[in-house]
């Protein structure tokens, strides 16, 4: 039985390789929420982890996972044999970004694309939405007609609740100086896609913990969270921030435009 690197309110990190990690947990969770090592670069810890969408296939039916484009391509048919099917992407926007040779766009976007097994009726998915920003409609009375992309929609009746649907470009603002791990999440990025895909009180799993965001974000959201990562030092680090009193988005400043 692995005993927890640390644990409370519902927040759960170990240490370890999650291959190894979950199978022998045996947990079953609403939502994995994953960024994992892309191999895009030349760093140590910069590799793929081969088999891992396999053990979160057995863990959950329904997973967010952040990603290049050049990642996705190349991974399409590992997602595939793991079973996983997709099911839409968002992007994150950057307010700056970084660009490793002059002779391409800067880029200032991040993927984050999510899969599911099985049946969709059967995978919980809540659309998120936002407060409007332009006038109320009121009521309205919609014709059934039929759609060039999508078949025939029905008629209804529609009244302004004063919200829309969120986009799926989302702006947030990065971490800055104040990241602990170099590819560090902000918390206003991962609130959406687990308020999406996880019910209230239900179980998230990020089996590449890093700086623990996706732990805090489910504990802010008032969801439980398993977490693993393979690094002490981060791990350390992580169980510290965990430790502290959560504060609202940990100050961090957040806008779904």
């Amino acid at each position: 039985m692995r005993e927890p690197y640390f644990e409370a309110d519902g927040v759960e990190l170990y240490l370890g390789d999650c291959r190894e990690v979950l199978p022998a947990l045996g947990v079953k969770a609403d939502l994995v929420l994953a960024d994992p090592p892309y191999a895009e670069t030349r760093l140590v810890w910069d590799r793929w982890p081969d088999g891992w969408l396999a053990t979160v296939a057995a863990v959950s039916s329904s997973l967010w996972c952040f990603g290049s484009m050049r990642m996705f391509l190349q991974r399409g048919e590992e997602f595939a044999a793991a079973g996983w099917k997709l099911s839409q992407d968002v992007i994150w926007e950057k307010p700056a970004g970084t660009s490793m040779v002059a002779d391409r766009f800067k880029r200032v976007h991040e993927f984050a694309l999510h899969w599911y097994q099985g049946q969709w009726r059967d995978i919980h998915h809540e659309a998120q939405r936002v407060k409007r920003s332009g006038p109320n409609t009121g009521v309205r009375h919609g014709k059934a007609n039929r759609g060039e992309h999508f078949g025939a929609i029905r008629g209804r009746t529609y009244e302004d609740n004063g919200t829309r649907l969120m986009r799926s470009i989302i702006p947030v603002t990065h971490m800055h100086g104040r990241a602990i791990h170099p590819t560090e999440k902000p918390i206003g990025i991962l609130d959406p896609l687990i308020r999406y895909a996880c019910p209230p009180g239900g179980l998230v799993v990020d089996p590449f913990a890093g700086s623990a965001s996706t732990l805090a974000a489910a504990r802010l959201s008032g969801r439980r969270a398993i977490g693993v990562e393979a690094d002490e030092r981060y791990a350390e680090k992580a169980a510290l921030r965990l430790s502290q009193a959560p504060l609202d988005l940990f100050g961090e400043e957040t806008s779904h435009a």
